[in-house]
């Protein structure tokens, strides 16, 4: 779905990308992996035909994002890492302005306006304004917002960021969803646990150039000689008596108990809805 040869970016003295090779197979959800200033995010611009000053060449379903930009803009979602909305406009306002953009009309525009209000969940707000959503609000309306035209290749620059663990566990569960029905997915994070949630197969950034790439497991593999397993039992806690029932069956494995991430704490004790509550409704201390 996309190819890249020999990207690259010079903004002055400054190496955005260097040399950079990548293809993403049609039907992936791909992860593009690295820390800030890896060249993600130029990268990216490049792709979506946001920025032309580069050498190389990209092809998304086998066009140019420059000299067929109409086309590719129809095939594309850019859901960006800063939030595109339209502050002063309400919910509803901002998803029929974005629809009109892609030139939706009729039936189709009534119904991505639906679509969109029931993925990002804000019925209850439509009529409220984006200036006062919050943080994790925002991101959902960005996603719809970015999607309603049904592009075949959505690209997510880190679109959890300033996101509370309600609205992020939706955003990966839309995510699974659009590329359950087929689409390609392009991730960009340096949250690793984002990636390993989310991914199939994953590229590396650093520096401006791919340093590996390959199948999520087959690179996981890679970087260690043993292998982890996780041990499902009936209720027993006495890590003892599990080694011994191991040894007895002639397993030699060494056992180490795991506690929850705070995050499986944070959801398993205030649940994975989404709770979009009023200032009235928070407790203060």
């Amino acid at each position: 779905m996309l190819t890249i040869s020999d990207l690259v970016v010079q903004f002055d003295a400054f190496r955005a990308v260097d040399g950079l090779s990548l293809t993403v197979p049609t039907g992936s959800l791909f992860g593009l992996l690295g820390p800030n200033g890896a060249g993600k995010t130029t990268t990216l611009h490049c792709v979506t035909g946001l920025n032309t000053a580069f050498e190389g060449s990209i092809h998304i379903d086998g066009l140019n994002p420059i000299t067929d930009y109409t086309e590719v803009r129809r095939r594309i979602g850019l859901v960006p890492q800063k939030i595109a909305l339209y502050e002063d406009l309400s919910v509803l306002d901002n998803l029929k302005t974005f629809a009109a953009l892609y030139g939706l009309r009729g039936r189709n525009f009534s119904e991505r306006i639906d679509w969109g209000i029931e993925l990002s969940q804000l019925m209850e707000k439509r009529t409220v304004k984006v200036a006062a959503l919050s943080g994790g609000m925002k991101r959902r309306l960005n996603m719809a917002c970015s999607l309603l035209h049904d592009p075949m290749v959505i690209i997510c620059d880190e679109p959890t960021t300033g996101v509370d663990p309600q609205s992020r566990n939706h955003l990966f569960e839309t995510i699974r969803q659009l590329h359950g029905e087929g689409r390609t997915v392009i991730y960009t994070t340096h949250y690793m646990e984002e990636v390993e949630a989310l991914c199939d197969s994953v590229a590396i950034m650093d520096r401006g150039q791919c340093i590996a790439t390959d199948r999520l497991d087959s690179l996981l593999a890679s970087a260690s000689d043993r292998t982890h397993m996780q041990i499902a039992h009936d209720g027993t806690t006495d890590v003892g008596a599990i080694q011994d029932a191991l040894t007895a069956a002639g397993i030699h494995a060494a056992i180490t108990p795991q506690t929850p991430s705070l995050e499986q704490v944070f959801l398993n004790l205030t649940g994975r809805a989404l709770r979009d509550g009023s200032p009235a409704e928070v407790p203060h201390d």
